[in-house]
């Protein structure tokens, strides 16, 4: 007789045990903010995805005094490996949005994974905060309004390096990766550029390793030029495009230029003392209170200094800390953008600002020239000048 009763007891306390679950933990995600990090973990970009992490953990650490919170918030940061390939980026960004919930995305490595992760951000409706794919497109025709950058661009690479390249009687050729990286840098450079004189492009393969006829290309476009003659490099990843110097550059009295990069690619810029380029960051370079915390921090952490892509990945994180202080924790993604757009935060490069009409974060770059300093492995940047945002037109190159 009693049986069904206590059988319907039973169920009952049983469903208001698991709507008190799942109270329990919607509780609990309301009270998390959730990012996930898409980046080259593996993959031909690999070390700078690593840079990138480490950067954006520091940068997480730093803006909230290290307690990870924000608005008493709890920040999670979930990580995914894109593999530098970018049908995995795009899948990866899906599923951390749609299965994970994450609130904001910050990544990807690879500008080719970039462009494919865009149109997810949007499907979305989520931010995707790009760190450190640097191809204009980013933030150019292929953006929307989910699309924010800390990364610089390759018109800045570019028009940076145009203002320590960019002299009358100077005559340019450009050696760079055939993909997008590389043909957006070249493209932007070629713009930037009012006095020099640029007279041949050469794209070879991400996967190069012999330069050899490349490097003659490049000769035979420069050798009999009157001026200065400068082939300027944009490289990223794997492959040694200084190997082109074995090929007696001197004798036809041509120079290489390139911009930064990291510690360990810059062993070969000692081999150029006197060099001349524009670089996104040099650890040595910046003067402010929070690349002296990176710097310091870093040592503690790692006995290195911090590399090129860790102060990107710190700005990022920044970036969403400032966002989130703003807006109290709510992670609402219009509330999000309206307080993104224009808004100035400290990085270890100085102020970086979001520009209102395409969210590129307006930014420091360093004229440099190399010095070779026998306590380093690398060729050293010594800062000629600070180059302001306010100095570089960048383009907008949206449609918005």
């Amino acid at each position: 007789m009693h049986a069904p009763y206590a059988r319907r007891a039973f169920l009952g306390l049983v469903a208001a045990t698991a709507s008190v679950l799942a109270a329990g933990a919607f509780a609990q995600s309301a009270k998390e903010i959730r990012i996930a990090h898409v980046y080259s973990k593996t993959g031909p970009l690999e070390a700078y995805g690593k840079q990138t992490q480490t950067g954006l953990m520091m940068g997480l650490e730093y803006a909230t005094g290290g307690t990870m919170t924000v608005a008493g918030k709890k920040i999670v940061v979930i990580e995914k490996d894109d593999q530098g390939k970018p049908d995995v980026g795009k899948s990866l960004l899906a599923a951390a949005y749609g299965d994970d919930k994450a609130d904001i995305a910050v990544g990807p490595t690879s500008s080719g994974v970039a462009l494919a992760m865009l149109p997810v951000a949007e499907e979305y409706k989520k931010i995707l905060l790009v760190e450190p794919a640097v191809a204009d497109s980013i933030t150019g025709e292929k953006w929307n309004k989910y699309i924010f950058r800390t990364g610089r661009n390759s018109s800045q690479d570019a028009i940076s390096n145009a203002v320590a390249l960019d002299k009358e009687g100077t005559v340019i050729a450009t050696l760079a990766q055939d993909y997008a990286f590389g043909r957006d840098g070249v493209a932007a450079f070629k713009q930037a550029l009012k006095k020099a004189k640029l007279v041949h492009e050469e794209y070879l393969p991400t996967n190069t390793t012999d330069f050899t006829a490349g490097a003659q290309r490049l000769i035979d476009a420069l050798k009999d030029k009157p001026g200065r003659k400068v082939i300027f490099i944009i490289w990223a990843g794997a492959g040694n495009p200084f190997k082109i110097a074995d090929l007696d550059l001197k004798r036809h009295g041509i120079e290489i230029a390139t911009g930064g990069n990291i510690l360990p690619a810059m062993a070969a810029y000692k081999n150029f003392p006197g060099m001349e380029g524009a670089t996104y960051y040099y650890f040595g370079i910046p003067k402010n209170p929070v690349n002296e915390w990176l710097v310091a921090n870093h040592y503690k952490k790692f006995q290195t200094p911090p590399d090129f892509f860790t102060a990107g990945g710190m700005s990022a994180g920044i970036a969403i800390v400032e966002a989130l202080k703003k807006t109290n924790g709510d992670t609402n993604t219009n509330k999000l953008i309206k307080t993104m757009e224009g808004m100035r935060f400290q990085t270890p490069k100085g102020e970086m600002t979001f520009r209102p009409e395409d969210h590129q974060a307006m930014q420091s770059m360093y004229h440099f020239k190399i010095k070779v300093d026998p306590a380093f492995p690398w060729g050293v940047p010594e800062l000629v000048r600070e180059i302001k945002p306010e100095e570089m037109q960048v383009p907008i190159r949206n449609k918005r």
